[in-house]
């Protein structure tokens, strides 16, 4: 296995970062969200900060898209397509901006608008509009560059949709696979090499494919009402994280 692993990366760390990847996903697949954010934080404390991003990105990209596919059944495609079509602009820009933003900026406004989507007042149906879609694919897409994990931010997006917990995942895991396709494009274009770091993404990948399975089969045993609680408070908790990680550095 040594012939997989990145350079001064220890077995240990990497099986850790294995096993994280397919409990993250089984939480993902399960509850609708959250496994990106709690992967990024493990992998933050292993993985070089240079690396952190891409790497992180290269294994969601595995994760979500064999979610999308274990649920294609139920994915809002019109969602997603106009999400895609915002995305790619969004990847776009995110390739040609050299100054990144303060994290605690990001991470303030990010938690403060995941709040505010999931508690404030629901948007009536003609307020969703083909342009908050595609918007929302823009923002997210750019952010995600800098930041990493912005499901939670996406997932809140889906949620105000009022669909049922199939779809909501379903569609969820297809807008973050384009998402972190082009994510993963924006590196490898500013002159990332995922070339050491592939083998083991592929071993975690496997893995999450793993946690999927088992999740969505949890899924299937979460009735409807309880679904919808767990999705919002598990949302409005990484909310506050990203918020109290903010604030602590403006301490």
């Amino acid at each position: 296995m040594s012939g997989l692993l990145p350079p001064d990366l220890a077995l240990a760390e990497a099986l850790l970062l294995i096993v994280t990847a397919g409990f993250t996903s089984m939480l993902t697949a399960a509850m609708g969200i959250g496994g990106g954010l709690l992967l990024l934080a493990v992998m933050g404390q292993i993985v070089p900060l240079n690396a952190l991003i891409p790497v992180h990105g290269l294994v969601q990209l595995g994760s979500n898209a064999n979610r999308a596919l274990m649920m294609r059944k139920h994915i809002d495609w019109r969602m997603a397509g106009l999400f895609a079509a915002g995305a790619i602009p969004g990847a776009i820009l995110a390739s040609m901006v050299v100054i990144q933003l303060p994290l605690v900026t990001i991470q303030l406004c990010i938690g403060l608008f995941i709040l505010w989507l999931v508690w404030g007042p629901k948007l009536s149906k003609h307020e969703l509009s083909r342009a908050s879609f595609m918007l929302m694919g823009a923002l997210t897409t750019v952010l995600t560059v800098f930041v990493g994990a912005t499901g939670p931010m996406v997932g809140a997006f889906i949620h105000r949709n009022s669909f049922d917990r199939f779809r909501t995942v379903g569609t969820f895991a297809t807008c973050l696979s384009v998402q972190h396709m082009l994510k993963a494009a924006v590196f490898s274009f500013i002159g990332f090499s995922f070339i050491d770091w592939l083998g083991l993404s592929l071993l975690m990948v496997a893995s999450g494919a793993l946690g999927t399975w088992i999740g969505l089969n949890l899924l299937k045993k979460i009735p409807p009402e309880r679904f919808s609680l767990i999705f919002k408070t598990l949302v409005t908790l990484l909310a506050l994280r990203l918020i109290w990680l903010a604030v602590s550095e403006l301490i």
